[in-house]
């Protein structure tokens, strides 16, 4: 049984190693100290919503971290499903789906009509899941980064 909870400042320490794996799947450096700082300045401005999974030993197995954006063609808003983690061990047992789920039933609540991602081209398996799970790929745009 999978429990989802919209984390507290109490949690900072507690989600901090998720953050740390989430980073270092996608090839960063290890920096526990950094994931917690990073949590703790999200909280201190409240610019993003975080949702914890928890197993049935109420261990922090996955997260999912969603940032509000203005958007001016809907003169609303919408959020970015920024990150989603679930650590290795306890993968393939609906805990991604479950937060992708209460993802959009937390924007439904707060009356926001869409969610965006981005994911890896090459991670063909979350993009079966988001498929699956009703989202669809955007064609229109392309994403374009620039370091400064």
């Amino acid at each position: 049984m999978t429990d989802i909870r919209i984390a507290t400042h109490e949690e900072i320490d507690t989600i901090a190693p998720l953050v740390d794996g989430y980073r270092q799947f996608y090839r960063q450096p290890s920096d526990l100290e950094g994931a917690r700082a990073f949590l703790a300045e999200r909280d201190r401005r409240g610019d993003a919503h975080l949702l914890v999974a928890y197993d049935a030993g109420d261990t922090a197995v996955g997260f999912a971290q969603l940032f509000p954006i203005p958007s001016t063609t809907t003169l609303g808003s919408r959020w970015i499903l920024n990150d989603l983690f679930v650590v290795p061990e306890a993968r393939c047992r609906g805990i991604g789906s479950a937060l992708l789920q209460a993802a959009r039933e937390l924007a439904s609540e707060h009356g926001i009509a869409q969610l965006m991602l981005r994911t890896q081209v090459e991670n063909a398996a979350a993009q079966s899941r988001y498929r699956a799970l009703g989202w669809q790929r955007d064609d229109a745009f392309h994403t374009f980064l620039l370091t400064v």
